[in-house]
């Protein structure tokens, strides 16, 4: 496999395109009963090696096995009432009792607590609103109505989010 080749010969031209699966109501598939018997389940337990990322996306993060959820390098984590699924919230992160009393003032809307690989430290951070100018910046441009260096542009944008 291209992983394995490019683990080897450290050539950039063997380096593996970036892949993100995502798992929405991720308990279903990583439920501690099914997650070694899965395919999701070996994903979550060996992505790095094969350069995947797993974007797991739930409501009940307490029904996902522990050894999963000890895996996941940032977590994003809006407010939660449910005192299991804050404990599974908190697998395997030091401080977890400061960031619990962190976790319970978050605003419901507006506000989530990340922390893991992708920050220093945890931080809280405020999301957009869901307004007319949010879906105006982040809807699908008519690329008709573009001029072909526009197209370039975003073209070479794109690329360099990709890696390429």
């Amino acid at each position: 496999n291209k992983a394995e080749q490019y683990l080897q010969s450290k050539q950039e031209s063997d380096r593996p395109y970036p892949l993100i699966i995502t798992i929405e109501e991720a308990h279903r598939f990583l439920d501690p009963a099914i997650a070694k018997s899965t395919i999701f389940g070996t994903i979550a337990r060996e992505m790095r090696k094969f350069f995947v990322t797993l974007l797991i996306v739930d409501q009940r993060p307490s029904g996902i096995d522990n050894e999963i959820m000890s895996q996941i390098g940032t977590r994003i984590t809006a407010l939660i009432n449910d005192e299991k699924d804050i404990d599974a919230i908190f697998t395997g992160v030091s401080g977890a009792q400061g960031l619990k009393s962190v976790l319970a003032k978050l605003d419901s809307k507006q506000q989530a607590l990340v922390l893991g690989h992708a920050v220093p430290m945890p931080v809280v951070v405020r999301t957009r609103p869901y307004d007319q100018k949010f879906y105006e910046e982040i809807g699908d441009p008519d690329w008709g109505e573009k001029s072909d260096e526009e197209i370039l542009v975003a073209a070479k944008a794109a690329q360099m989010d990709l890696g390429f």
